[in-house]
């Protein structure tokens, strides 16, 4: 048979279907487009429709379009993040057949080259089967630090040495949690139970949120390769680790947000990814203070946090005296709409500023701030790093335990508040990152960080070097080498059952 002639590579992009999942695929995605691949973008339909509403238009861009599949969870109009464990188990059991089909489709799509690889979440690790039915190659991403997925991948042996399920539900409160775990290569002296991702905080071996993480970090051994949003310099230690058990090539490609810069910003700018509207007054706002005096307080898009914790926060905040930056969402608090005391407005009018969303990266750049209290995910910390912004730390749950570990012992760029939230405390911390002598170090420490994080992504930068093998050793030599005909594809697809096709659109 006469070989094929070489295609514009064309590579399907598919996130866990949450905002902190999404934001660093799409920076990947965009990426890719710009050095010259056909993208095309899975969300789910309820993800789509929230991206949407959020950007308010719709714009067609050459070689990039958006597709989705269903989530198999009933339809809803809700503009909040779904269940985390309720979406876990329904993308386990309803995604593999509709993704199949989508992919099948692309393959019969006039002018649209044949599917060359796939680049899938780790969370969406239906995707390998997919992979390996399709005969296509795929690559996982897992949008975690290195840190965070060594937890995920030891929940297995946490398990068969018998430290996970908990006994019962005073492991959680009786100091079993601070039990040490030194028997991790690279980990050693660092990690305690606590500092595991949160899900192995369980009594039922079958928990939902432990079983799929297994199942996740099994899956991700039979793909081609393995993607972290990290820089080697950040996590050397456990890179080695990852390296030593992972049986295909590993980059690490970050901070992605940071390569991004790297392309003309009528790419980088081509595409947005969150799906709440960001409010732009914010930076106008920061103008009017001094730089390194105003803490940005932002929990992220998932975690709930209780009535009384944002209220000991808010007099926190107010005790300080500093200005603050605030980003509430809507949904923060669960069952109820977010809201502060009517006295603490009063008393904080002129020096704080709350809003619903905001473009963090850009309020992180700015001068005026001079710390940030998060939650400890990882975009959040990674985007903290590349700006040299010192933080204070608040996980809720999955590796934001682990990321706030590294932050406060590996990376001393930041300090951690306890999750029984004291005003006091709040008040304390955030006066020790911006007056004293103790914030001045970890400044100092975080400023380092900044600087090696940004030679990452530069031409010649171990970042800047790895993205370039994933393209051009991973990603790109199968382009010419895809199915034989689009009919395999389709025979393919209808044998794991036929779906409606999914919903196509194209937006900037």
């Amino acid at each position: 048979m006469a070989s094929l002639p070489t295609q514009k590579p064309h590579a399907v992009c598919i996130p866990y279907p949450s905002q902190g999942h999404i934001n660093p695929i799409l920076q990947l995605a965009k990426y890719l487009h710009f050095r010259g691949f056909h993208i095309t973008f899975v969300n789910t339909e309820f993800n789509q429709q929230r991206y949407l509403k959020s950007r308010g238009s719709a714009n067609a861009i050459d070689g990039f379009q958006f597709e989705t599949i269903p989530d198999g969870l009933p339809p809803s109009d809700s503009d909040s993040t779904q269940d985390v464990a309720t979406l876990c188990a329904s993308v386990r059991v309803n995604c593999l057949a509709p993704f199949i089909d989508l992919v099948t489709r692309l393959n019969d799509s006039p002018g649209v080259p044949n599917v060359s690889c796939i680049i899938s979440d780790g969370a969406m690790s239906f995707t390998v089967k997919a992979a390996e039915q399709l005969n296509i190659p795929e690559v996982v991403f897992f949008t975690i630090s290195a840190c965070g997925y060594i937890g995920y991948a030891y929940y297995a042996e946490l398990v068969e040495r018998g430290l996970v399920p908990l006994k019962d539900e005073s492991d959680l409160t009786n100091g079993y949690l601070d039990t040490p775990v030194d028997w991790i290569p690279g980990m050693e002296g660092i990690m305690r139970l606590k500092d595991f991702p949160s899900f192995m905080r369980t009594t039922d071996r079958e928990a939902t949120m432990l079983t799929v993480n297994i199942e996740h970090a099994d899956l991700a051994l039979r793909a081609k390769g393995l993607i972290l949003n990290t820089f080697e310099d950040l996590e050397p230690r456990v890179l080695k680790t990852i390296r030593s058990t992972y049986p295909h090539e590993v980059f690490t490609i970050g901070p992605l947000h940071l390569l991004e810069h790297q392309m003309p910003e009528s790419d980088s700018k081509s595409v947005g990814s969150s799906l709440w509207k960001e409010d732009a007054s914010c930076l106008e706002w920061l103008n009017q203070w001094e730089p390194n005096s105003v803490i940005y307080v932002n929990f992220g898009s998932i975690a709930v946090m209780t009535a009384q914790q944002l209220t000991e926060l808010a007099w926190g905040l107010s005790n300080s005296k500093h200005p603050f930056l605030w980003i509430i969402r809507p949904d923060v608090l669960s069952g109820d709409s977010a809201k502060v005391p009517k006295e603490f407005l009063e008393e904080t009018k002129g020096r704080g500023m709350i809003a619903s969303w905001c473009q963090q990266e850009k309020v992180l750049a700015h001068s005026s701030v001079g710390g940030f209290l998060t939650h400890s995910g990882w975009n959040s910390t990674l985007e903290s790093i590349s700006e040299g912004v010192p933080m204070i730390c608040l996980p809720f749950f999955a590796e934001q335990q682990t990321n706030c570990r590294y932050v406060c012992t590996e990376w001393a760029n930041g300090s951690e508040i306890d999750a029984d939230v004291k005003k006091d405390e709040v008040e304390r911390l955030v006066r020790e990152l911006l007056d004293e002598e103790k914030g001045k170090e970890m400044r100092k420490k975080a400023l380092d960080w900044k600087e090696k994080a940004q030679s990452a992504v530069k031409p010649g930068g171990s970042s800047y070097m790895n993205i370039e093998r994933l393209i051009n050793h991973v990603l790109s030599e199968n382009s010419s080498e895809v199915a034989e005909t689009k009919t395999s594809y389709v025979q393919i697809g209808r044998s794991v059952g036929a779906v409606a096709p999914p919903v196509s659109c194209y937006f900037g």
